[in-house]
C-alpha cells in the first residue's frame, strides 16, 4: 500500500476501535502510540547503526547505566528492550496493559536532561487516558492490542522525503479534526490554509541561510512543519530552520512536540513551550539565571491560528511593550492581543500571517483605535477574505492578515479569495490553484479585477480605517441585462458583445466575421454555423497553431525531468520546477488561465510524487511488484481482512492491460459491453409491456425486473398453446396405440413431414420422439414481432446468453489478472518505463492539451447565447398570442352545450378579445 491508502486503512479501522469515545479524544492515545512507536524504531535503528548485536539489544535493561547514558545523550532518551514496541507485538497474549504503563513512566525517568523540554511528560496525555480505553484491566488491555496491531505496518524509516509517518499522522489529526465538531478549533488548521500562509512566508524568507520561525497558538503544529517545508524548496539545508512553539492546552502542546519530532527536525532546534500566550508572553531568559540570559525573542516569521474572539484580561497589560505602542483588544476579543503579540516577536525584516475571524476588519471601539495605529505605522501588508465554512467546527467568515515590521510601500493589498474553492463534504476547500493565484497576487502586490486591489493609506484613512473588503473591492458577479430594443425589435446590442472584449483581442479578425452592425448600436449575426465558424477561423486556428508550438517538446521535457532524473530529482522542489516551466510556455498565451494549467499538474503530481518517493525509496524494481489486495468482508456475522487478488505496487493492473495485454483486454471489454446491452434490451423490453402484461407474474413487485422462474413458467405455457395443422395431426397421432391404426394415419396425414423422426423398426413412431418433435415444433413457431409471446420468448433467449456471457467474463477477467500480475513481475526495464510514462506524463500532457479547445468552446457557447437571448423578440411573441387567442375564439363559436357552458364561454371570449 501508498502511504495514501496506509492512512485511509488506519483512520478506518481506528474510527471503528473508537466505539463510544469522542474523536477529540480518541486522537490522542492513537497519535500516541504512533508516537512512542516512532521513538521505539528509532532507537533499534540507532543501535543497528552503532554495531549493537541482535543479542546484546535484547538484553537491554534499565540497570545498564553505561549504555543507558550512551543512549541517551545521542537520541535524548532511552527505552529498555522489554518496552520497545516490538516487544509488545512479539508478546502476544501475554502483554498487558501494565506493559504500557510501566514503558510509559519508565521514559520520563530517562530522559536526557538536556532533551526535557522536547520529552518532558509528552505521554501525560497518554497516561492519563489510558483506563478510558476499558472498564477493566482485560478490556483495557484488547483495546491497546487492537490499536498498536493496527499501527505496526506503518514505516518509520522512510528516507528522503518517503514521509509516510508525517503523512499518516497529518491525515489522521485532519480527519480527527473533520469529525470532532467544534473541538477541532482547539488543534487543528486545514491543510490548505496553513499551506497559503505557508507559501506566502516561504516567498518572503527564499533568500535567508537560517531561518527563526514561531507559532504562539501552535496546535497540533502543523503550520509550523508547512512553513518548514515551503521555505525547504528555496533553502539548501533544512537543518537551519529553527522552530519556536508555544500552545496553552497540555494535550495540544503534546502534539505539537511528537509532530515536529517525527518530521526528523533536530531536537536542537525545536524550542516549545507550555504556557498562555496572551498571560506569559515567550520567556526571555531562564528563571534559575534571569539576568544573563535575558533574550528576546525576534523571529523571522509568525505564523498563527489562535482561538477566535476568546475572553482574555487586558488588566494591567498598558505597560506591555507587545501592547504599549497600539492599545490593548478589548476583553471579550483576544483577536488584536494574539495578532500584537505575533508582530511584536517579529524581526525588522520578518513576516506574519495570522487567522482571524473578519470582525477584526471593522468592529469598533478599541479594536478601531488598534487598526488605526497599525495603519499609520504602516504593518499592515496584505489582507485575504478566504470562502467560508472552510474551517471544521465553525461557520465564521475568516481572514488571513499579512504584516511586517517594516515596509517599503504604505498601500493594503485586499485580495477577495472567497470564491475560489471546492466543496469537501460539508466544508469548502481551497484548490492548489487558488492557493497559488493568491500567493502570486500578495507577493506581486498586483491589482485583479475583482480579485485583487492596492488601497493606498490615505483612501483608508478617509473609510475611517474599516478595512472590511468589499468598501474596497467589487468581487460580486453583475447581474444579467437585458435590453430593452432588442428584446422587442431584436439585434445583439453591441455593448454585450463587447463584454467578450478579451476574446476579440485575441482573435482582432472573428467580431467582423460573426458580426454586422444593423441599427445604431445594434448588430446582427451573419453565419448559420457559429462553431464551425469559429473554429475554422484564421485567428483561431493560429492561436491553437501558438499554443501547440509553445507545449511542442513538453512531452520531452516531462521525460527529462521525470524519467530520466527519477533517482536523483529532489520531490520537494520538483513541482515548482515543472510549474515554472509551464507558466514561462503560457505567459505569451492569450485567454488559457495559467492557474488551470497548474491545477492539472498539481492533481497528476500528488500520484506522481507518491510513485517517485516509492522507488526512491525502494528502488526501480518497486515498478515491477504487485501487493495483495486486502479488502475487508463479512463472514459469520465478523468482519476479517482477506486477500482478493493483486494491486500493482506502482503500476495500475488497467494500464498494464490497456498497453501490453491489449487484446485480451478488448475481449473482455466487448464481453461487459454486451452484458450491458442485454441489461438495456431488459428495459427496453420492460417498457413495451402493458400494465395488464406486467401483471402476469413474469416480473418482481416493483415491474422493474424480470424474474428468471416465472419467465421461464409463462414460456411453458406458451408453446402449450402453440397449435398448427401438423401439431393438431401429430397430437392425434399420440393418441393412437394399435400398429394398423398409426400406420394407416401416416399414409393419409401428408402434412407432417414424417422424415423429420426417428421411425421404429416396424414404420411407426414411439411416444418419446412425437413429443420431441412437437416440442421442436412449439418452439419454432413465430409469434407476431410485437406479441407478448414474441418478447417473452425473446427475454428468455437473453436470460440463456447473459448467463453465457458472465461465466465468460468472470472466467476471462480471472484469467486476464493472472496474466496482468505475471507480466508486471516480469517487465523489462524499457516497459516499466514506458508505463510510467504512459502513467506520469501523457495525462498530463493530454489535459494540458486540451486547454485551447475548452477555451474556444466557452466562446462558442457564449457567442450561441447572446444570439438566442435575443432572436425571440416580444413583439413576436405577442403577436402569436394574439393569432392564438384569435383561433381559439372562433373555435369557441362552433362549441354546444346548456344554457351555463354557453355562458362561461361567452365570458372566456371575452377576455381573449381584451373586452
Amino acid at each position: 500500500m501508498n502511504k495514501q491508502q496506509l492512512a485511509t486503512k488506519i483512520w478506518e479501522s481506528a474510527n471503528k476501535m473508537r466505539s463510544k469515545i469522542e474523536a477529540n479524544e480518541y486522537k490522542d492515545y492513537i497519535l500516541g502510540f504512533i508516537f512512542y512507536k516512532y521513538l521505539s524504531d528509532r532507537e533499534l535503528k540507532f543501535l543497528k547503526e552503532e554495531g549493537f548485536p541482535q543479542e546484546d539489544i535484547e538484553t537491554l535493561v534499565e540497570d545498564d547505566t553505561e549504555t543507558v547514558k550512551y543512549v541517551r545523550e545521542r537520541i535524548g532518551y532511552f527505552i529498555a528492550y522489554k518496552d520497545l514496541f516490538s516487544t509488545w507485538l512479539k508478546m502476544g497474549k501475554d502483554f498487558d496493559v501494565s506493559n504500557v504503563t510501566d514503558a510509559l513512566l519508565a521514559f520520563n525517568r530517562l530522559i536526557n536532561p538536556s532533551y526535557k523540554m522536547v520529552f518532558e511528560g509528552i505521554f501525560n496525555t497518554l497516561q492519563a487516558g489510558l483506563s478510558k480505553l476499558g472498564e477493566s484491566s482485560a478490556s483495557r488491555t484488547k483495546a491497546i492490542s487492537d490499536l498498536i496491531h493496527m499501527i505496526k505496518d506503518i514505516p518509520m524509516n522512510g528516507k528522503q522525503d518517503y514521509d509516510v509517518l508525517g503523512f499518516i499522522y497529518e491525515y489522521l489529526i485532519s480527519m480527527f479534526a473533520a469529525n470532532a465538531g467544534k473541538k477541532a478549533g482547539e488543534f487543528y488548521t486545514p491543510h490548505e490554509v496553513s499551506l497559503l500562509m505557508s507559501e506566502i512566508v516561504a516567498v518572503h524568507l527564499k533568500d535567508r541561510e537560517e531561518i527563526n520561525i514561531y507559532d504562539p497558538t501552535s496546535g497540533s503544529g502543523s503550520l509550523l512543519i508547512n512553513i518548514g517545508r515551503s521555505v525547504a524548496k528555496y533553502i539548501d539545508d533544512e537543518d537551519n530552520i529553527k522552530y519556536f512553539a508555544q500552545e496553552l492546552k497540555q494535550n495540544t502542546y503534546n502534539l505539537t512536540r511528537m509532530n515536529l519530532i517525527m518530521r526528523g527536525i533536530l531536537p536542537d532546534n525545536i524550542v516549545t513551550r507550555n504556557g498562555d500566550t496572551l498571560e506569559d508572553d515567550w520567556p526571555y531568559f531562564d528563571e534559575a539565571n534571569p539576568i544573563e540570559t535575558y533574550n528576546p525573542l525576534y523571529v523571522d516569521a509568525v505564523v498563527s491560528n489562535p482561538p477566535y474572539s476568546q475572553h482574555w484580561d487586558p488588566s494591567n497589560k498598558e505597560t506591555d511593550p507587545r501592547y504599549a505602542r497600539f492599545g490593548l483588544a478589548p476583553k471579550s476579543k483576544a483577536d488584536y492581543a494574539f495578532l500584537l503579540h505575533d508582530l511584536f516577536h517579529l524581526k525588522p525584516d520578518g513576516i506574519m500571517t495570522i487567522v482571524l475571524p473578519h470582525g477584526v476588519l471593522f468592529r469598533g471601539g478599541e479594536e478601531g483605535g488598534i487598526r488605526r495605529n497599525l495603519i499609520e505605522g504602516n504593518h499592515i501588508d496584505a489582507i485575504i477574505g478566504l470562502p467560508a465554512n472552510i474551517f471544521f467546527g465553525t461557520e465564521i467568515p475568516t481572514v488571513i492578515m499579512v504584516l511586517k515590521q517594516k515596509r517599503k510601500n504604505t498601500d493594503v493589498l485586499f485580495v477577495d479569495a472567497s470564491k475560489g474553492f471546492m466543496k469537501a463534504g460539508k466544508n469548502n476547500k481551497l484548490r492548489a490553484s487558488d492557493i497559488k493565484k493568491i500567493v502570486d497576487t500578495v507577493t506581486a502586490r498586483a491589482d485583479l479585477d475583482k480579485f485583487a486591489r492596492k488601497v493606498s493609506r490615505e483612501d483608508i484613512r478617509k473609510d475611517e480605517y474599516n478595512l472590511y473588503i468589499p468598501r474596497y473591492l467589487d468581487s460580486s458577479e453583475g447581474a444579467e441585462k437585458w435590453d430593452i430594443y432588442a428584446s422587442m425589435f431584436g439585434g445583439v446590442p453591441i455593448s454585450e458583445i463587447d463584454e467578450l472584449g478579451e476574446y476579440w483581442s485575441a482573435f482582432p479578425g472573428l467580431r467582423e466575421t460573426l458580426f454586422t452592425q444593423v441599427a445604431g448600436p445594434y448588430a446582427e449575426l451573419t453565419v448559420d454555423n457559429i462553431e464551425q465558424t469559429v473554429n475554422e477561423h484564421p485567428d483561431i486556428k493560429s492561436f491553437v497553431s501558438n499554443f501547440m508550438n509553445a507545449f511542442g517538446d513538453f512531452d520531452d521535457f516531462l521525460k527529462s525531468e521525470l524519467i530520466t532524473n527519477m533517482a536523483n530529482l529532489t520531490i520537494s522542489k520538483e513541482e515548482l520546477v515543472l510549474s515554472t516551466d509551464i507558466f514561462a510556455r503560457l505567459a505569451h498565451i492569450p485567454l488559457i488561465n495559467s492557474y488551470e494549467a497548474y491545477q492539472l499538474l498539481n492533481d497528476e503530481w500528488a500520484k506522481t510524487s507518491v510513485d517517485l518517493e516509492v522507488i526512491q525509496t525502494e528502488g526501480f524494481n518497486a515498478v515491477k511488484k504487485v501487493d495483495p489486495n486486502m479488502v475487508i468482508k463479512k463472514k459469520d456475522g465478523k468482519e476479517d481482512e482477506v486477500q482478493d487478488g493483486w494491486l500493482g505496487h506502482v503500476i495500475p493492473f488497467e494500464l498494464v492491460q490497456r498497453t501490453l495485454l491489449l487484446a485480451e483486454y478488448e475481449a473482455l471489454k466487448q464481453k461487459e459491453s454486451r452484458l450491458a446491452e442485454i441489461s438495456y434490451e431488459y428495459a427496453e423490453i420492460l417498457d413495451s409491456l402493458s400494465e395488464e402484461e406486467k401483471d402476469s407474474n413474469v416480473t418482481n413487485e416493483s415491474s422493474d425486473a424480470f424474474v428468471a422462474k416465472e419467465v421461464s413458467e409463462k414460456l411453458k405455457e406458451i408453446y402449450t398453446d402453440v397449435d398448427t395443422q401438423e401439431i393438431k395431426a401429430l397430437n392425434i397421432y399420440a393418441t393412437l396405440s394399435r400398429k394398423a391404426d398409426k400406420l394407416a394415419f401416416i399414409s393419409a396425414h401428408d402434412e407432417v413431414i414424417w422424415s423429420n423422426m426417428e421411425a421404429s423398426h416396424d414404420g411407426t413412431y414411439a411416444k418419446k420422439a412425437v413429443n420431441a418433435y412437437l416440442s421442436e415444433l412449439q418452439s419454432v413457431f413465430k409469434f407476431p414481432e410485437e406479441s407478448f409471446e414474441a418478447k417473452i420468448i425473446k427475454v428468455c433467449k437473453l436470460m440463456a446468453e447473459e448467463k453465457e456471457v458472465k461465466a465468460q467474463i468472470k472466467a476471462d477477467a480471472e484469467a486476464l489478472h493472472i496474466k496482468t500480475k505475471e507480466t508486471i513481475e516480469s517487465l523489462s526495464d524499457e516497459q516499466a518505463l514506458e508505463l510510467l510514462e504512459q502513467k506520469w506524463i501523457v495525462p498530463l500532457t493530454e489535459s494540458i492539451k486540451r486547454l485551447p479547445f475548452e477555451e474556444i468552446n466557452v466562446l462558442v457557447n457564449n457567442i450561441k447565447a447572446l444570439s438566442e437571448k435575443y432572436a425571440v423578440t416580444y413583439s413576436a411573441i405577442e403577436t402569436e398570442i394574439r393569432k392564438t387567442e384569435s383561433t381559439l375564439s372562433e373555435l369557441i363559436d362552433e362549441l354546444v352545450g346548456n344554457e351555463y357552458d354557453t355562458k362561461g364561454l361567452s365570458e372566456l371570449q371575452k377576455l381573449l378579445k381584451g373586452e
